[in-house]
């Protein structure tokens, strides 16, 4: 099995990540529509708009993701109302980011595709007891954000068992990279940290700044994705997509600061409301025996083409 010729809906396709596996599908020889509602998601991060099909709309479109679904072979959910807007208004939350994938659950069980592949969040573990994190371990959910993507893989599970709707999730942790803009609020703290740093300014860090996350960099992320669709042994199944290594907040800002070449020191604020993550670091076994799949940048090497693509834009 491969892309070539495929026809592929990715919902949010305009946004950060999505917008990245939309490259790689064309780059594969894909027929790709992209469905995205622009609200996190930019049009300037489609690259190729000669070979694909935009659409402006919301997975929460039962009527519209119905007869997107019927045209094609395969479905990346990359939909999502991100944590920040999601505690913000957790009903939109619900709407969207459960809501969606119901809407395309029910339509790949119309309309027999081949797979649909969500991407979840590593956030569902909440403050873990055991590190590193396997898929297997207990769940924490400490915000809505984390509560709509279990539930979302929840329904995923319920429809690959009851209706043999064929699946596959990748939870991602803490992915970073090109196509991340600092001109979106919501965007990751790598690309504001970079922003503050590159402008002259301190970066902030919320607590203590020894939080640590498992950063990944969006090409790799991307590649485990396109896997869990490729795969035949990844059907029904969930892989962690992190690094397997921990990275404290502080460590994550002094490469930037040794990157970006300036002299500087983070200030330290209050911390938000979705800052309740302690430590988080994901075994990533699973995916590398079943996926084949391991992650090609290191953390520096990551850091190094998000600056050179940052002053590129």
């Amino acid at each position: 099995m491969s892309f070539k010729e495929k026809k592929i809906l990715v919902t949010g396709g305009a946004g950060f990540v999505g917008s990245n596996l939309v490259d790689r599908l064309v780059e594969e020889g894909a027929e790709v529509i992209v469905l995205d509602d622009l609200f996190t998601g930019r049009k300037e991060n489609i690259t190729n708009f000669n070979s694909i099909e935009f659409i402006q709309g919301s997975v929460s479109d039962i009527e519209l993701i119905d007869k997107l679904i019927k045209r094609v072979d395969l479905v990346f959910n990359l939909a999502v109302r991100n944590i920040i807007v999601s505690t913000k208004s957790p009903l939109l939350d619900f709407q969207v980011n459960t809501g969606g994938i119901v809407n395309i659950l029910l339509a790949a069980k119309k309309h027999g595709i081949e797979r649909v592949i969500y991407t979840s969040s590593a956030s569902i573990y909440g403050n873990p007891r055991y590190l590193p994190i396997n898929e297997d371990d207990s769940l924490s959910t400490l915000n809505p954000y984390a509560a709509s993507k279990l539930s979302s893989e929840n329904y995923c599970h319920a429809f690959f068992e009851s209706f043999q709707v064929p699946m596959a999730i990748v939870r991602y942790s803490n992915v970073y990279g090109i196509k991340q803009s600092p001109l979106n609020p919501y965007c990751g703290v790598v690309s504001k940290f970079f922003e503050s740093i590159m402008n002259g300014q301190a970066p902030q860090i919320h607590g203590d700044g020894e939080q640590t996350r498992d950063f990944t960099y969006v090409s790799d992320a991307v590649e485990a994705t396109l896997l869990a669709a490729l795969k035949p042994k990844a059907e029904g199944e969930v892989f962690n997509v992190g690094t397997g290594k921990e990275t404290s907040v502080n460590e994550l800002v002094e490469k930037i600061i040794q990157i970006v070449g300036v002299k500087t020191k983070p200030i330290y604020i209050d911390r938000r409301d979705i800052d309740n993550i302690r430590r988080r670091v994901l075994n990533i076994e699973r995916s590398r025996k079943v996926l084949r799949w391991v992650p090609i940048k290191t953390l520096r090497t990551g850091l190094e083409e998000t600056y050179q693509w940052l002053k590129s834009i």
